[in-house]
């Protein structure tokens, strides 16, 4: 293991480069939403989401792809048996994650769907410790896992917008969305004993956006205004899904799927935080709940991370 793979394995190596990709993550929040404004999409239009989506995600594959083949100094080819860990890959991570949250998103409230959408770390841990047997289930990560989840709740009540009703469309939807996101951490782990981890996000990312360019374009959508500043968002937004989930994928091939996935309850954060700053809904994140939500948070996050040896 080299000097910077080492770096990747310690503590504040896993917290400086997951909180830089939850930024990133969680600023894709607002500027999905700016991004709709710029290409004139409604909020109701899922076609023409799910198009742009495509687009997105088939330019973050190309990106990945050309920055990770600069960085390693060849070109970033799969063998042919990575194909068939690709387009699995591809069908979590991208496809099916992502036409379920937008169906899902708009028959629930967004509230319900990000208290959802954060659920994915219990569910990434479970499968990581049930199913595919990588680490150990202990009370530790149960209570930090509890502790997060807490937290993301707590922001979003802040918001407004959250009651008991359910719907197998909405909250449904949302939640296989969830789980698929989940399998797909524990199958990026899985596959990069074999494969490179951004070689396996690039191709997955521009295998999954061309699928859901034709699912968006063959249910009627269109993304018709081009101008500088709608290009340079989608650009942005591509650049986030190259950066993070090839920085995410690097780390999940060099921890526990805990100690990496617990990091995802900070998305939601960001996403408020970063909310606030770029469409001006700033009572929503910088009040006592705000603060009390990051605080449970962060002790989630350290209860996780905190080294074996003082946890008994």
């Amino acid at each position: 293991m080299n000097r910077k793979s080492a770096f990747l394995t310690t503590t504040m190596g896993v917290c400086l480069t997951a909180m830089v990709c939850c930024a990133l993550w969680g600023s894709a929040f607002p500027c999905i939403k700016i991004g709709y404004q710029l290409f004139l999409i409604d909020g109701n239009d899922i076609s023409s989401q799910l198009l742009f989506a495509g687009c997105r995600f088939t330019l973050a594959g190309l990106l990945t792809i050309l920055i990770g083949s600069l960085m390693n100094r060849r070109p970033l080819i799969p063998r042919k048996t990575s194909w068939i860990r690709i387009a699995k890959l591809s069908l979590f991570q991208t496809v099916i994650q992502y036409l379920f949250f937008y169906v899902g998103l708009a028959h629930t409230t967004g509230v319900k769907a990000s208290i959802i959408e954060a659920s994915n770390v219990f569910v990434a841990i479970l499968i990581a410790s049930l199913i595919f047997r990588q680490e150990k289930l202990d009370k530790h990560k149960i209570i930090g896992c509890i502790a997060g989840f807490a937290g993301v709740v707590l922001i979003n009540i802040n918001q407004g917008g959250l009651d008991m009703s359910l719907s197998l469309t909405g909250e449904g939807f949302i939640l296989l969305s969830t789980i698929a996101y989940a399998v797909s951490s524990v199958l990026i782990k899985s596959y990069s004993r074999e494969d490179n981890p951004v070689m396996l996000s690039g191709w997955q990312f521009l295998l999954g956006g061309i699928i859901m360019i034709l699912c968006g374009y063959l249910t009627g959508g269109s993304v018709s205004v081009w101008t500088a500043p709608s290009i340079s968002m989608l650009f942005y937004l591509a650049a986030v899904s190259a950066v993070a989930y090839s920085l995410w994928g690097i780390l999940l091939k060099l921890n526990p799927v805990s100690k990496v996935a617990v990091f995802g309850f900070m998305n939601p954060v960001f996403g408020v935080i970063l909310s606030a700053l770029f469409l001006g809904e700033g009572q929503q994140a910088f009040g006592l709940t705000a603060t009390g939500a990051l605080f449970l948070v962060c002790i989630g996050i350290y209860i996780v991370n905190k080294p074996a040896s003082s946890q008994s």
